[in-house]
């Protein structure tokens, strides 16, 4: 099995949430003035993700994210202190200048599959049941972050043993919809 801390939340097992739980207020990690964010909205492909760029609690390979529609995100407290983090990038991470926390992360760009949509860390809920991780994302990346290529077997069997099929992108299901999004704007698909 994996030495390598995957996820404080999964190491001993997944909690399993509601596919039903309907959002809440994130807080970033500040003692005093914390971040609120309010999230109106189910939440669709809870993962794990092991890119370079999410946040991750201190030891984490992996990070826990999910979307949401990004006009049901709302900072409600605290939110001058939100600042994105790389104005490059794809998704525009908001994260408390002062802890490090990413807030959301909203994809901006014009003609781009998750347009509309923002990244978000759902263990950074008050509230409890939000939905487990189904899968891990972008697996290999791990790598990128310091860990010996030779401890990724152990690692995927670590992630299968919890529930979480490893994959070096997504899931089929969200590779389904970007390549439709794809085939509908080349052309090739018509609705």
């Amino acid at each position: 099995m994996s030495e390598v801390n995957i996820h404080p939340l999964v190491e001993g097992g997944l909690v399993e949430g509601s596919q039903a739980f309907e959002g809440g207020v994130l807080h970033c990690q500040c003692a005093a003035h914390p971040v609120k964010v309010q999230i109106s909205s189910l939440l669709a492909h809870s993962r794990l993700c092991g890119c370079t760029r999410c946040w991750k609690p201190i030891g984490a390979r992996f990070s826990i994210v999910a979307m949401v529609p990004a006009d049901k995100v709302r900072a409600i407290e605290n939110g001058d202190k939100l600042a994105v983090v790389d104005e490059d990038a794809v998704i525009q991470r908001h994260a408390c200048a002062v802890c490090g926390v990413h807030m959301h992360g909203s994809v901006e760009r014009r003609a781009h599959p998750f347009t509309g949509l923002s990244i978000i860390h759902p263990e950074r809920f008050a509230e409890p049941g939000a939905p487990a991780p189904t899968f891990a994302s972008f697996v290999s990346s791990i790598i990128e972050s310091g860990v010996r290529p030779q401890q990724m077997d152990g690692v995927r069997a670590r992630l299968r043993a919890l529930g979480l099929p490893p994959y070096d992108c997504f899931n089929p299901p969200l590779m389904d919809y970007i390549a439709t999004f794809n085939a509908r704007a080349g052309g090739v698909l018509a609705d």
